[in-house]
């Protein structure tokens, strides 16, 4: 019996897009698993480190390259609550990652809708997994942001 469940490491991304939106960052949160253990959590920090590259992707791809000691992390999966923009699918390209696990699609800078061939080859995609909640929490800090 599994222990831990893409449901398990999905909450735990929750969990960082929670931290992110209680810190006025679009709340985007991302872990990475590498034989069933995180390696790595991260959350947007966009405004916190004035960078436009601080995805949580890209930050979660850093931390668990630099645990592993190794730029691949083809054993690994990405668990994130939004859909990757095509910036943190390259950093997927270049970094192989096994799998990536997004919540709620992103229709408006997704990868997939400007190109499938973004991600390596061998990712495997799997997406909608707890999107319903993802999406409720990026809808209340954008209606949080307009007041």
């Amino acid at each position: 019996m599994e222990l831990f469940t893409d449901e398990y490491f999905m909450n735990e991304a929750m969990k960082m897009a929670r931290i992110a939106f209680e810190e006025d960052e679009i709340p985007v949160g991302a872990v990475v698993v590498c034989r069933n253990r995180i390696i790595a959590k991260a959350y947007n920090q966009t405004e916190k480190l004035t960078d436009a590259t601080a995805h949580a992707e890209m930050l979660a791809i850093t931390s668990a390259t630099n645990s592993l000691g190794s730029k691949y992390l083809n054993e690994c999966k990405l668990y994130v609550t939004l859909e990757p923009c095509v910036m943190c699918a390259g950093a997927s390209f270049w970094s192989q990652i096994g799998e990536i696990h997004y919540a709620a699609s992103d229709p408006n800078r997704g990868f997939s809708r400007v190109s499938e061939g973004l991600l390596h080859p061998k990712t495997k995609v799997k997406n909608g997994l707890m999107a319903l909640e993802a999406k409720q929490l990026l809808d209340d800090f954008f209606k949080k942001l307009r007041k």
